[in-house]
């Protein structure tokens, strides 16, 4: 999954790809090098973000999605907001990305009247506060029995088992220890029912690990990718889509017999 954030504060990448011709251009890009799904973003979800209203989340995001909608590779709209969603699936997205693991009132009922995927996240708190203070008895089990509820609940709404993905949500709300615990342990998630998507692409965790800056954590997103994969991850949600394809190309043919 490709990232593409049509915002002015993202963390990594935020004012680069804002407007709707940038955005664009990188979307193509990334499936050029590989990518098999784009997420478009049009709210930061960074540590310490405020949100957007509608309006401006819709200007951001709805432009770019008609555009890819219905080319080469499916494209998610990354959102919180049940109107968004409601207008971005009759724009052709494929997939709702949702932070708030459609807990916002209706959200469940918009994915549900459709036939479209879902990526239900864990976060602690809102991205305005969700740094200042994480803590967990058990991270593990307390991010485990939060999504499988929520993947339960979906599919009581009527969504199919094989339309929802979980993420145990890197950074949102955890620690750097909360977060290599979670990857530790990332083979848990499966537990879900749902496909395991991983998220740690130039994160701060890989930072505080590294000491590198934002645009210098490539290599630690790499190898963080691969050991989500090798922990069962299916999806992974990156910026640096060709580095990561060539990356899991070698782990692929290692892992091939004759």
């Amino acid at each position: 999954m490709g990232v593409v954030n049509i915002t002015p504060d993202s963390f990594s990448d935020g004012g680069e790809f804002s407007s709707t011709q940038t955005a664009v251009a990188r979307a193509r890009q990334l499936i050029d090098e590989g990518a098999d799904i784009i997420d478009l973003g049009g709210e930061s979800t960074r540590p310490g973000a405020g949100g957007v209203t509608l309006d401006e989340e819709r200007r951001r995001v709805l432009p770019a999605l008609e555009q890819l909608a219905g080319g080469a590779v499916p494209v998610s709209v990354d959102t919180q907001k049940p109107e968004l969603m409601r207008e971005a699936l009759a724009a052709g997205a494929s997939m709702i990305n949702d932070i708030n693991a459609l807990l916002a009132p209706g959200a469940v009922e918009v994915v549900a009247a459709s036939d479209v995927a879902v990526c239900l996240m864990h976060k602690q708190g809102t991205p305005a506060d969700m740094q200042s203070d994480p803590h967990y008895q058990d991270v593990v089990a307390e991010v485990l029995a939060f999504l499988t509820a929520r993947v339960q609940a979906v599919r009581a709404a009527g969504v199919a088992a094989d339309r929802i993905a979980a993420d145990p949500g890197f950074g949102f709300g955890k620690t750097l220890e909360h977060n290599l615990e979670l990857l530790r342990r990332l083979d848990r998630f499966n537990e879900t029912g749902a496909v395991v998507m991983a998220g740690l692409s130039r994160k701060s965790m890989l930072g505080r690990i590294t000491g590198r800056a934002v645009g210098e954590r490539v290599h630690a997103s790499v190898a963080a990718a691969l050991v989500a994969v090798q922990k069962g991850a299916r999806i992974l949600r990156v910026h640096d889509v060709a580095a990561t394809r060539d990356a899991l190309a070698v782990l692929e043919a290692v892992g091939r017999e004759g």
